[in-house]
């Protein structure tokens, strides 16, 4: 027996409950960021790439469906289902289109945090380290000195 094709909009409430989810933890993943608070933070990634594996699920299935139905499987196909398709799965459609690019713009704004978080790590790993980088370090005069280890040479 024959599966029976699926309308592509059979998902969309799951897959905006899912972008709604993902949102929340892109939040939460913030939060830990901000609060240099690792556990929760791997916490919080743990349950995004689980998110992102069921809304990829998803997504793929609405593919399917869309080309079982006679459209492109992509999201230029999605726009023209949704043109023949009622009203209400317009709505979702935007809405999940309107929460990727919420989600998009903290994941970005996550990604600044965790190159700061690098970045400050990295300089105290120098610092650390005797400042290999040959930074600038203050002297007990509040002038700046050079921490390069510089050997004097005696030629004799």
């Amino acid at each position: 027996m024959q599966n029976p094709v699926r309308n592509p909009g059979d998902s969309l409430n799951e897959e905006l409950a899912a972008g709604n989810a993902l949102l929340q933890l892109l939040k939460q993943e913030q939060e830990h960021l901000i609060q240099a608070n690792l556990e929760g933070l791997t916490a919080a990634i743990e349950e995004k790439t689980k998110t992102v594996a069921r809304m990829t699920e998803l997504a793929l299935a609405r593919h399917r469906s869309l080309a079982a139905a006679g459209f492109s499987a992509d999201e230029t196909g999605m726009l023209a289902w949704v043109r023949s398709a009622p009203a209400e799965a317009g709505q979702t459609w935007n809405a999940l289109l309107d929460l990727a690019r919420d989600a998009k713009e903290l994941n970005r704004t996550n990604g600044l945090l965790i190159g700061q978080h690098m970045s400050r790590n990295q300089n105290a790993l120098s610092v650390l380290q005797g400042n290999q980088g040959g930074g600038t370090m203050y002297g007990p005069t509040g002038q700046t000195t050079s921490s390069g280890g510089s050997r004097t040479l005696i030629v004799g």
